[in-house]
């Protein structure tokens, strides 16, 4: 059978079939996904360093191409299986969330687990009280850290986008640790000396010697934040279509520093959630 004819048959067995995918099996295929991202990406820059060096390259550039066929197919699977669920089709409303990082998100987090947002966080990693000793189990799923991961890079790259909320606050919070930064974060950068070995020669280490931290780390650090709110949103909306009322309001720091709440955009898409958020927020 020829790869057309088996991508044929893909279409109309898998596809059929993606929104009765089990949580593991969803798993499963997110994982695939990205490995296939990442050799697709790698043959092409074969595909580009042999046309530089006026080599053939017949046989790279089929495989780049049909690496991108399957990914774009097994992208479509996930994104039938995202869309079977209300909280999935939620996630994809929001620009910087695409059908692999919704079907991750349903696939990896279990809402009957989690009834407050820092359940989800600390399951994701991104409690920084909770830390990895030495000899025991890793605390947190690391497939589900590197979803968030690309998911903050998702809204920094969508920050300039006009229907993209996640990617202001990003922007919206960076400019506030940045000033932040400049007064001095000596004690932290003292700390991080002492964690890790850093070559004396490199930016970063300047700018902890110096009692500020690194300008990569604050955007991190920004990126996180604006994850973590998304996260916040997801477990609400999540919390809703299960249970049918809204869970305990998080302890979210705001932008400016200040203890501020912000509603789950398109959170119209839940019938009577909107009323009930303002509700609780009247106390």
């Amino acid at each position: 059978m020829s790869l057309s004819e088996q991508l044929t048959k893909l279409r109309k067995d898998v596809r059929a079939a993606a929104s009765t995918l089990s949580a593991m099996e969803a798993r499963f295929l997110v994982d695939a996904y990205y490995i296939m991202q990442e050799d697709r990406k790698r043959a092409h820059n074969q595909e580009r360093a042999l046309d530089k060096s006026a080599e053939p390259n017949e046989v790279v550039a089929w495989l780049a191409e049909n690496s991108r066929a399957l990914e774009n197919e097994l992208k479509k699977v996930l994104d039938t299986y995202a869309g079977g669920h209300p909280v999935g089709v939620w996630m994809m409303s929001l620009t910087g969330i695409g059908p692999v990082i919704a079907a991750g998100m349903l696939a990896h987090i279990d809402i009957e687990r989690c009834p407050t947002a820092g359940h989800i966080w600390r399951f994701a990693g991104l409690d920084p009280t909770v830390k990895w000793e030495k000899k025991t189990k890793r605390p947190w799923n690391a497939s589900l850290k590197t979803l968030c991961w690309k998911a903050g890079q998702s809204f920094m790259k969508f920050s300039n986008h006009e229907n993209c909320f996640y990617g202001p606050l990003y922007q919206q919070r960076k400019a506030y640790e940045l000033k932040r930064n400049e007064s001095g974060n000596a004690e932290r950068a003292a700390r991080i000396l002492t964690e890790r070995n850093f070559n004396k020669s490199t930016e970063a280490y300047k700018h902890l010697t110096a009692g500020h931290l690194p300008p990569a780390q604050i955007d991190a650090m920004a990126r996180r934040w604006a994850v973590k709110m998304f996260l916040s949103h997801l477990q609400t909306v999540w919390w809703w279509h299960a249970k049918g009322e809204v869970p305990p309001v998080p302890y979210v720091i705001g932008i400016s520093g200040h203890v501020d709440y912000i509603a789950p955009p398109n959170a119209s898409m839940f019938a009577g959630l909107e009323e009930a958020l303002a509700k609780q927020r009247k106390g």
